[in-house]
């Protein structure tokens, strides 16, 4: 795994909690579930890179 893989998740997540804040200050249930799911997603890209990384 890459150092662009690790930024790219943590773009990712980044967005995901920004999506999740803006939803919530809105009131916006889709944007706030939607800021989760790409929070969710790159925390398990990242935990799949960990293991690649650990039988490297």
């Amino acid at each position: 795994m890459g150092l662009d893989d690790k930024i790219q998740h943590g773009a990712e997540e980044a967005k995901g909690k920004v999506e999740e804040a803006a939803g919530k200050a809105t009131d916006n249930e889709r944007l706030e579930a939607e800021g989760k799911k790409d929070q969710a997603s790159a925390n398990l890209k990242q935990a799949g890179d960990d293991v690649k990384d650990a039988f490297s």
